[in-house]
C-alpha cells in the first residue's frame, strides 16, 4: 500500500491530472488517494516511511522524465546532467560577436538574440546529429557561456469534479505558468500561448479569490505569462525569463513561479536583473521529493523559497527542496478554481506559493526595492512558527496563510 500511495503522489513531481492540458507530456496520474476510509491511514503510512517515500518519489521523477524524451522525439532531450530541455537547441548568455561568428563557421545557426532586462542571449541550432552534451562543449571551448534551455514542470496537481479568476481592481500581482483565465493582462512565451490553463487558472485563484474558493489578497488582479501553451518543449528557462522581463514592465510587485527545474545560468541572471528592480519573486520549491536536487528558481539567491503543508500542518511528504527555504503554506486538503466553472481539490507546493505570493503583495503593492525588507518583515511578523523555535528547514520562518484554505469536504 505504501507503493501505491507514493505512486499516487509522484505525479505531483512533473505534471497536473488537468495538466493534460499545460503539459500533455507527461503522463497523468491520480493526484490522491480515493476519498476511503483507508485513504488517510494510507497516507499515515507514507508518513512513518519518509526515506522509502523519498526513494520512491525521485525514482518516478527520473522515470516521468525519461518518458517524456521518448515520447517527444526531436522536441526534448537530456542536457549533460540529465534534465530535460529543448532538444537541438543551446543558449549562449551574454555572447560576443566573435562566438556567435565562430559558432556559425561550426554549423550552428542562431534562432534568436535577445536582450532581457539588460542580460543579452542568444538561442542557436545545433548541428544535426549533434548531442547537446557535444555542442555545449564545444561552445564553451570557443569562449561562450553556454547551457542547454531546460525545462521546468509544475509542482502540484488538480483533481477536479464539477469559476474563472474573478477580477479585481487591487493589486497587480503576477502568475508565471499556464494561462490564467479571466487576468487582467496576459501575453504568452511558447507556440499556442496564451492558452487558459487549470493549474496556472487555479494558482492564480488562490491569490484573489475566485466563487467559493478564498484567496490570499481579495481583489488582487492578475498579470499572467503563460510558458507552456500549447508546446511541448514549453516551460523551458529562455521562456520564464522573458516573462520575468515583461513582469517588470508591466510594474508588477511579486510575482508567483509554481514551476520547478534545473538550475540555467541565463535564468539566474535575469532573475537578479528583476530583484534589482524591485520584483519579489515567490518560488515553490516543488514536488520531486527530498532526495531531488535542489529546485529553480525557488533555490536562486533572494527567491522566496516556499513549501506546502497538509490540513494537519504536516509538510507534504512529496515537497522538494531548494537551497533555502523562506516560508510553508497550504498546500493540500484544499480547494481551488480553474477554467469552464469547475472547483478542484489540490495538492503541491505549487499552491503554496500563490498564497506567500499574496500575503507579500499586502504590504508590498507597488515594486520599490527599497521597501521590500520592511514588508518581509511584516509578513515574518504573521508567519506561524511551527516546528524547532524560529527559521528551520522544514517550514522556514513560519506558516504564512494557513486561514486562506478553503478546506475540500
Amino acid at each position: 500500500m505504501l507503493r501505491h500511495m507514493a505512486i499516487a503522489l509522484i505525479a505531483l513531481a512533473g505534471t497536473t491530472t488537468a495538466g493534460a492540458q499545460l503539459v500533455p507530456r507527461l503522463p497523468s496520474l491520480p493526484l490522491e488517494v480515493p476519498s476511503l476510509p483507508a485513504a488517510r491511514g494510507l497516507a499515515d503510512d507514507v508518513l512513518r516511511a519518509p526515506a522509502d517515500a523519498a526513494r520512491m518519489l525521485d525514482q518516478a521523477r527520473r522515470a516521468a522524465i525519461a518518458q517524456l524524451v521518448r515520447d517527444n522525439p526531436g522536441r526534448v532531450a537530456l542536457d549533460p546532467d540529465g534534465f530535460p530541455a529543448r532538444a537541438g537547441e543551446v543558449v549562449v548568455d551574454d555572447p560576443t560577436d566573435a562566438v556567435i561568428a565562430a559558432a556559425i563557421a561550426k554549423g550552428y545557426r542562431v534562432i534568436e538574440r535577445g536582450d532581457v532586462l539588460g542580460v543579452s542571449f542568444a538561442r542557436l541550432a545545433v548541428p544535426g546529429g549533434q548531442s547537446l552534451s557535444s555542442a555545449i562543449r564545444e561552445i564553451r571551448s570557443l569562449g561562450g557561456e553556454v547551457s542547454a534551455d531546460q525545462l521546468h514542470t509544475p509542482s502540484g496537481a488538480t483533481d477536479g469534479r464539477p469559476a474563472p479568476v474573478a477580477g479585481g481592481d487591487g493589486t497587480l500581482i503576477g502568475v508565471i505558468d499556464g494561462g490564467v483565465a479571466g487576468a487582467a493582462v496576459s501575453t504568452g512565451f511558447a507556440a499556442g500561448a496564451p492558452r487558459d490553463n487549470d493549474h496556472g487558472t487555479a494558482v492564480a485563484s488562490l491569490i484573489g479569490g475566485s466563487g467559493s474558493v478564498r484567496g490570499g489578497l481579495p481583489g488582487a488582479r492578475i498579470a499572467s505569462a503563460d510558458v507552456y501553451g500549447s508546446d511541448p518543449a514549453g516551460g523551458n528557462a529562455t521562456a520564464i525569463a522573458k516573462a520575468l522581463g515583461w513582469m517588470v514592465q508591466q510594474r508588477v510587485s511579486v510575482v508567483t513561479v509554481s514551476l520547478v527545474g534545473p538550475a540555467n545560468p541565463l535564468l539566474a541572471k535575469v532573475v537578479a536583473a528583476a530583484q534589482a528592480r524591485g520584483l519579489v519573486i515567490v518560488a515553490a520549491v516543488g514536488n520531486n521529493g527530498p532526495a531531488a536536487p535542489p529546485g529553480f528558481p525557488a533555490s536562486y539567491p533572494g527567491v522566496i523559497a516556499v513549501t506546502g503543508v497538509d490540513g494537519r500542518n504536516r509538510v507534504l511528504i512529496e515537497a522538494g527542496r531548494a537551497s533555502h527555504l523562506d516560508y510553508a503554506a497550504p498546500g493540500a486538503d484544499m480547494l481551488a478554481a480553474g477554467i469552464a466553472g469547475r472547483v478542484f481539490r489540490v495538492r503541491g507546493t505549487s499552491f503554496a506559493a500563490p498564497l506567500v505570493a499574496a500575503t507579500i503583495a499586502r504590504f508590498y503593492p507597488s515594486p520599490s526595492p527599497i521597501a521590500i525588507g520592511a514588508a518581509l518583515k511584516r509578513v515574518d511578523a504573521l508567519a506561524r512558527d511551527l516546528g524547532p523555535r524560529g527559521p528551520d528547514k522544514t517550514y522556514g520562518r513560519g506558516l504564512v496563510c494557513d486561514v486562506c484554505r478553503t478546506p475540500a469536504k
